[in-house]
């Protein structure tokens, strides 16, 4: 949602060269690792895609010769074709934009808005509006996402040993509100407020099966809203791809009836980053993330394994349950030019209870990919990875890192 890549036409051949020609099965991912990445389950949108158009930003008295990523304006809009297991082939189109509020404030991370829209094969539909604003001096920085899906998912019950066998098909709707105000508080510190709403309605499913026998809460349709808090400590030195520096994410979310909430719960969410630069431009990606949940918790909102970002190789949602922890690892390696490669590994578990995130019958994924460079200087990579799970596998075809 972030990130950007200069004007130049053959990157966008290839980038649609890419989409057009692999036969994706991509196990697409549903929720991002950190709150302000939230989208509909399953469509993991092709984010951070910015074509620029420059903008002069004029100066008294004078323009400037060379014209710095802090006082441009990008803006692109995309056809997107692609396929994956989840959804057949999609089609699209992506709008998006990059901006300084403030000229040549370099030293503030750049702002961006997006909007998509993407119809299946398979009859799925999603649009989404998302962004992040950075005021000047990150004294302020909004998080926002809008987005409605319909989409028919998959669903294996509940549980670490929930069977292949098991596999249900159903569908639903899903309005998504998301909004996330951060004021620096300190060096590097941020604190914020956190606002969700999610409406899902017209769930269809077979009745008297795993939805009923389980008693999933929220199987029938449900409204939710919650309130929360975030902490933020970031010493990042790109927050794209970073390669160096720390970045620790601790939030909580409390829905209840008193602000239109139909389940009272509490989400609790740590997700810790580190960055190392290992020889020269190699760098070791270290990702720790919890998902901790209390409380009458709705299908959508549970806790999973698998999907683009995490835990690669295992559908998105193959695994559910209230509690969820992840670790993963990626060495990524720059070859030549704009090539570079990447090796990594992860593993996790779910469970009810916070105790039964252990080592009983743990979940692990490993495999490698290839990064093409689209943009240099904001970090930008094209992303095709190859993750293999226990008994599960898949090819992903994203831009931007993992994590």
């Amino acid at each position: 949602m972030r990130r950007y890549f200069r004007k130049t036409p053959y990157i966008v051949g290839l980038c649609l060269h890419f989409l057009l020609s692999f036969d994706l099965q991509a196990q697409k991912d549903s929720t991002g690792v950190i709150p302000v990445e939230q989208l509909p389950d399953h469509i993991k949108l092709p984010d951070h895609i910015k074509l620029p158009v420059k903008v002069p930003v004029k100066l008294p008295g004078k323009q400037p010769a060379v014209q710095s990523p802090a006082n441009l304006r990008h803006i692109l809009v995309l056809p997107i074709i692609a396929r994956s297991i989840e959804t057949g082939w999609s089609f699209g189109l992506v709008s998006a934009g990059t901006f300084h509020l403030k000229a040549h404030d370099s030293a503030t991370r750049t702002s961006n808005a997006q909007a998509v829209a993407l119809y299946t094969t398979r009859s799925q539909f999603v649009a989404a509006l998302n962004g992040s604003i950075y005021f000047p001096g990150e004294r302020f920085i909004l998080n926002e996402q809008f987005s409605y899906s319909s989409f028919p998912d998959n669903f294996w019950g509940l549980g670490k040993s929930a069977p292949d066998s098991n596999k249900e098909s159903y569908k639903f709707k899903q309005y998504y509100v998301y909004l996330h105000p951060q004021r620096r508080i300190g060096s590097n510190l941020f604190l914020g407020v956190v606002f969700e709403h999610q409406r899902v309605f017209q769930v269809e499913y077979e009745k008297g099966k795993l939805f009923d026998l389980e008693n999933i809460v929220g199987r029938n349709g449900y409204h939710i809203s919650g309130l929360g808090l975030s902490f933020t400590f970031d010493t990042r030195n790109n927050a794209f791809s970073p390669s160096k520096g720390t970045m620790m994410q601790f939030w909580f979310d409390h829905f209840m009836p008193i602000i239109g909430s139909d389940y009272q719960y509490t989400s609790y969410v740590v997700d810790i980053r580190r960055f190392l630069r290992i020889y020269k431009d190699q760098i070791l990606a270290l990702q720790a993330y919890g998902m901790f949940t209390a409380g009458d918790v709705p299908l959508r909102s549970l806790a999973y394994l698998g999907g683009a970002n995490s835990m690669r190789g295992y559908y998105a949602g193959r695994y559910r349950d209230k509690n969820q922890g992840v670790l993963q690892a990626e060495y990524r390696v720059p070859i030549i030019g704009r090539i570079g490669v990447v090796g990594f590994a992860g593993f996790g578990n779910i469970g009810p209870e916070l105790k039964d995130i252990n080592f009983d019958d743990l979940k692990y994924s490993y495999g490698g990919g290839v990064r093409i460079a689209l943009n240099k200087a904001e970090k930008l990579n094209l992303r095709l990875d190859y993750g293999l799970g226990q008994h599960s596998q898949g090819f992903y075809l994203q831009l931007g890192e993992a994590f």
